[in-house]
């Protein structure tokens, strides 16, 4: 069976894995095709991606940037998508900071692009794996699209919840709370 990696920022992906961050929030890359982004799929590994310029256009109380190996692509983390809605109010967009730590200006950059002003925000529950999973860094992986095939993780991955249950339920409760308040359109 195939595996589906989601390519986010390595700094938003450990932001993700520890619990500081629970949405993830896309417009699209250039190689999302002409029906633009799509969370494509419920579950997904988080595929961090590097680039020097994270660190500044977060928020994180996080320490720097995590370790990248050469060559290689390192997965701790699995998410579960729960909630997905497109935020059209430029309102809301900015209501969704407690639950991601991208500074304001990026989410606005990311909302404005293309024509249609907007943003697909998820919902999701991330889980670490008790085992990271390295993988070959392969050119197939690169390119600005969210979704990449992964090669089979047949055995089963041993993985924890990152938020316990009451936490997770207190979290979605506030989100969807948050998003039925302001009108956001539910996917």
């Amino acid at each position: 069976m195939e595996s589906v990696g989601f390519k986010e920022w390595a700094l938003v992906c450990e932001a993700l894995g520890g619990g500081e961050q629970s949405v993830i929030l896309r417009k699209g890359g250039i190689a999302e095709g002409r029906a633009g982004f799509q969370f494509q799929h419920r579950e997904f590994f988080l595929f961090p991606t590097f680039f020097h310029e994270q660190l500044e256009k977060t928020r994180s109380v996080q320490a720097g940037m995590p370790e990248r190996r050469a060559g290689q692509i390192e997965m701790r983390f699995f998410a579960k998508l729960d909630e997905s809605a497109v935020v059209t109010s430029w309102e809301t967009a900015v209501a969704l900071e407690p639950f991601h730590i991208l500074q304001r200006d990026v989410v606005r950059e990311r909302f404005e692009y293309d024509q249609a002003p907007g943003i697909h925000v998820g919902f999701v529950r991330v889980f670490r794996l008790c085992e990271p999973w390295v993988i070959p860094e392969l050119p197939a992986y690169g390119g600005c699209r969210s979704w990449v095939n992964l090669p089979s993780a047949a055995e089963r991955r041993s993985m924890e919840s990152v938020l316990t249950n009451e936490e997770y339920a207190t979290r979605r409760r506030e989100f969807c709370g948050l998003l039925a308040q302001l009108g956001a359109v539910n996917l």
